[in-house]
């Protein structure tokens, strides 16, 4: 049941330069805590505590740097009750105080917004097809990389766009599909046999998709050479280590 997810999402959004909480949420969508920590975490793959924590930082992270608002103010805005606590978790997760962030001017998002889909196929139902990435395929890959930036701190849109170009015209740009939707996406490189992306839609975390990927590389790509791919920052709290 994603209805209660969308919900939860939506409210999220609307109200996330306000301090918000899974109890407040829960009361807006008409659910239970329980049920609705059980339903989001199962849907998407991230508590929404931590989906909470981590759009108002994104959100605290633009203000940082297309606003002349004071620190404080932003810390309060993003639900912290000082701006010590606000630069101590804003540090563990951009790798820098607010302050140099700000003096940085670069804005990256630790965290977009959720698109859900509504009628995701069960694991057991869906077709497992590895398809090479087409020009056509660029706007959907797109969007789905704003959906998996959890993955990718300090992710560059621009120049992965521009690589996206060279993998898809190198046949090195791999996806599925669940029906129109693009579910998983796959950049893999020839030259050094290290998967250099790869992003899976948050609804589809458990459907085996980077597994369907792995095995298509090896079958198909791998010429005997090591496949290497980085999974996981461990001790980084700002990676959820979800690829």
């Amino acid at each position: 049941m994603i209805d209660p997810v969308i919900d939860a999402v939506a409210y999220i959004e609307a109200h996330v330069n306000e301090k918000l909480n899974l109890e407040t949420v829960a009361e807006a969508v008409h659910y239970s805590k329980y049920h609705l920590h059980h339903m989001f975490t199962s849907a998407v793959g991230m508590t929404l505590h931590d989906y909470i924590r981590r759009r108002q930082l994104t959100e605290a992270a633009k203000l940082l740097v297309f606003s002349a608002r004071p620190i404080l103010d932003i810390a309060l805005a993003a639900g912290y009750e000082s701006q010590q606590a606000f630069t101590d978790i804003f540090k563990s997760m951009y790798k820098q105080t607010p302050l140099a962030y700000r003096e940085n001017e670069t804005f990256y998002p630790l965290q977009s917004a959720f698109t859900l889909h509504q009628a995701p196929s069960a694991p057991d139902d869906m077709v497992m097809k590895v398809t090479y990435a087409g020009r056509e395929d660029i706007p959907d890959w797109m969007a789905l990389t704003a959906l998996v930036i959890d993955g990718f701190p300090c992710f560059d849109e621009e120049k992965h766009r521009k690589r996206l170009i060279k993998y898809v015209e190198q046949r090195q740009a791999l996806m599925i599909r669940d029906r129109k939707l693009l579910v998983g996406a796959a950049a893999w490189s020839g030259r050094t046999g290290h998967i250099d992306f790869l992003g899976v839609h948050p609804q589809y975390r458990r459907h085996g998709i980077a597994k369907a990927f792995l095995d298509f590389i090896l079958q198909n790509l791998s010429s005997g050479e090591t496949i290497s791919i980085t999974t996981f920052r461990e001790g980084d709290k700002a990676d959820t280590g979800q690829r």
